[in-house]
C-alpha cells in the first residue's frame, strides 16, 4: 500500500475523531481495525431480527457536549448521524419503590427535590450552578492538552482570579468523594441514591477522590443535554464517522491486526500487519491501552522507563453488559419510569458503595448496581412496533472471580459464571416490571471475558482503559511521567481511554491529537 500521512490504530471514539479532524484537514489517513466492524466500543448487533442492541457503549450525551461534537457534529450529522432525546434522562429506582426522575428542566428537579425534602432542591440548582459558572476553566482542564501554553494561562488567569490560596482551596474541593458532597449536600435518601451510581460510569466509587466533582458534572450535563443516544445504535454512528473520513479520501481497513510499530533512529517508520504488509507514514495515533503499545506494538523497541511503568498500570472494575428483547412494553412498577433513558436499580450510597467493594475485592456482587437503558422508548427504529430492547449494563462486575459475595455462585471463571449471575441480575429486574414474564422473549449477556474478546484493549473487561484512581489520572495518565499522549517515539501518539482525558464518549485524546498535527 502506498505510503499514507497518518495511521490510526483503533477504531474507537478517539481514533474515529482524530481520523475525521486529519482527514477534514487535507491529510491522508488510514484507520486499522482488527475486527470485521469498526467502532471499537460503538458496535450494535441484533439480538434477534429487528431487535438492534449495543453491545457496550449507549449514551452519546459527551460527544454531543464535547468539543469533538462541536467541530464534527455538522459534517456527521450529513452523513446520516441522527441524535434521539427525551426528557426524562435518568431516574433511580430503589428496592422499596420508591423513584426519582430527572428531568432537562432544572426549575421542574428544583421544585422536586425541595419537595423531597427542603433545601434539597436548592443545593441542587448551587450544585450544577456552579459547574456552569466554572465551566469554561473547569472543562477546560478536564478536556484540554494539560501540558501546554493555554493550559497554563489558564491556570494563571485563575491565581489573578481566585489568588494562590484560593486556587489551591479549590483544587482541594475538587478532590472529595461522592459520599462526602451526597451525605453532607442532600437530606432525601432518593436524590443521593439518584446520583451514587453515576460515579461508577466515571470509574471511580462513592469513596474515591474527586468522585464528587465528577457526580456534578454529570449531573449537570444531563440536566443541560439529556443522555441522547444514535438513532440505530451506537454502530450507526461509528458508520456516520466512516463515511465521512471516507469521504474526504480517507481509508477504514477491517480485519487489520497492527502487530508492529516499525521505528527507525528513535522515529516511526509505518505500521506492519500480522500478515506482513508494511504501511509505510509519518505518524501513527495508537489507540490502545498500554499493556498493547509498549508490550506488544512496541515490544522491540527499548523503552525502560515505559515498559517498567506498564507492568505497574492498573485496571479497573470490570462491565458485564446484559440485553433483552421483549414482546411489549415494560411495565414499570413506577410508571413515571416509562420514558427514561436509564434507570439506576439500587438502594442508594451504601448499596452502591458494597457492590463496587465486592467486584474490587474480586467477589460477584450480591446485589450488583444496575443501569437499565430503553433506547428503543428513545429511538423506535430499534424494535419493531409494539416490541422493545433493554440494555443493562454492572458496572461493578470484577475482572476475575475469586469468589461470590452472596455465596450462591460456585464457578470463578465467566465462561461458568456468566448466565447465573444473569440470572440475580434478572430476578432482581423482574421484581421492578410487572409483566417481565410475559414480555422476555430472548437475553444475552457479555461477561468481562466476553468484551476482552471483543475489543483487546478491555483488559479484564475494564471499560475505562486503567483504573481511574487519582495517581492514573489527569496529569498522570497513564503514567506519572505523560505529558499529552507523547511517547518516546517521534511520530507516535498514545490516544485513547488509558491516556488524557480519560474515558467516554467524548473523544477528547483524538481531538487533542488531531489538533497538535495541524487540524
Amino acid at each position: 500500500m502506498a505510503a499514507v500521512d497518518h495511521v490510526i490504530i483503533g477504531s474507537g471514539i478517539n481514533g474515529l475523531v482524530a481520523a475525521s479532524l486529519l482527514a477534514l484537514k487535507g491529510d491522508k489517513v488510514l484507520v486499522l481495525e482488527r475486527n470485521p466492524v469498526a467502532g471499537g466500543c460503538l458496535r450494535t448487533e441484533e439480538l434477534e431480527p429487528g431487535f438492534l442492541h449495543d453491545v457496550m457503549a449507549a449514551t452519546w450525551v459527551l460527544f454531543l457536549t464535547s468539543p469533538a461534537g462541536a467541530a464534527l457534529g455538522p459534517h456527521l450529522a450529513a452523513h446520516g448521524l441522527e441524535y434521539c432525546h427525551t426528557g426524562t434522562p435518568t431516574a433511580v429506582l430503589r428496592p422499596n419503590g420508591d423513584s426519582l426522575v430527572l428531568k432537562t428542566d432544572r426549575a421542574a428537579n428544583v421544585a422536586r427535590f425541595n419537595a423531597l425534602s427542603p433545601g434539597d432542591g436548592d443545593a441542587h440548582a448551587a450544585d450544577v450552578g456552579a459547574i456552569e459558572s466554572e465551566a469554561p476553566f473547569l472543562f477546560a482542564l478536564l478536556g484540554g492538552r494539560l501540558w501546554s501554553w493555554p493550559t497554563a494561562k489558564l491556570m494563571w488567569g485563575q491565581v489573578r482570579k481566585r489568588g494562590l490560596r484560593g486556587l489551591a482551596a479549590w483544587m482541594g474541593s475538587a478532590l472529595a468523594p461522592a459520599r462526602g458532597w451526597l451525605e453532607t449536600g442532600y437530606a432525601s435518601p432518593l436524590v443521593q441514591a439518584l446520583w451514587a451510581p453515576w460515579v461508577l460510569h466515571c470509574g471511580l466509587t462513592p469513596e474515591s477522590a474527586y468522585s464528587a466533582k465528577m457526580g456534578r458534572v454529570i449531573a449537570f450535563a444531563l440536566e443541560a443535554a439529556g443522555a441522547p443516544v444514535i438513532k440505530g445504535g451506537s454502530g450507526a454512528g461509528a458508520a456516520a464517522f466512516c463515511r465521512l473520513i471516507e469521504s474526504k479520501g480517507g481509508t477504514i481497513r477491517c480485519n487489520a491486526d497492527a502487530e508492529e510499530i516499525t521505528v527507525r533512529d528513535g522515529r516511526v517508520t509505518g505500521v506492519r500487519l500480522t500478515g506482513g504488509e508494511h504501511i509505510a507514514c509519518r505518524s501513527v495515533l495508537a489507540s490502545v491501552a498500554p499493556g498493547q503499545l509498549y508490550g506488544r506494538l512496541l515490544g522491540g523497541v527499548n523503552l525502560p522507563a515505559e515498559q517498567a511503568a506498564t507492568r505497574r498500570y492498573r485496571h479497573g472494575r470490570g462491565d458485564f453488559q446484559l440485553n433483552y428483547a421483549l414482546d411489549g412494553l415494560p411495565q414499570w412498577t413506577s410508571p413515571d419510569l416509562a420514558d427514561v433513558a436509564l434507570i439506576h436499580l439500587t438502594d442508594g450510597i451504601d448499596a452502591v458503595s458494597k457492590s463496587a467493594n465486592e467486584a474490587e475485592r474480586g467477589m460477584l456482587p450480591a446485589t450488583p448496581t444496575i443501569c437499565v437503558g430503553q433506547p428503543s422508548r428513545i429511538d423506535p427504529t430499534r424494535a419493531p412496533e409494539g416490541k422493545a430492547v433493554l440494555w443493562l449494563q454492572i458496572p461493578d462486575a470484577p475482572r476475575t472471580i475469586k469468589g461470590d459475595a452472596a455465596g450462591e455462585i460456585a464457578a470463578t471463571d465467566w465462561d461458568a459464571a456468566k448466565e447465573a449471575f444473569a440470572d440475580r441480575i434478572e430476578a432482581i429486574l423482574r421484581r421492578h416490571i410487572a409483566n417481565f414474564d410475559a414480555i422476555k422473549r430472548s437475553r444475552r449477556a457479555y461477561s468481562p471475558a466476553d468484551l476482552e474478546r471483543m475489543n483487546i484493549n478491555l483488559v479484564g473487561g475494564d471499560p475505562y482503559g486503567g483504573a481511574c484512581s487519582v495517581d492514573q489520572f489527569f496529569i498522570w495518565r497513564p503514567f506519572a511521567h505523560s505529558t499529552n499522549g507523547e511517547t518516546p517515539v517521534r511520530g507516535l501518539m498514545h490516544i485513547g481511554a488509558s491516556t488524557h482525558p480519560g474515558p467516554g464518549l467524548g473523544g477528547g485524546s483524538g481531538f487533542n491529537a488531531a489538533k497538535a498535527l495541524g487540524a
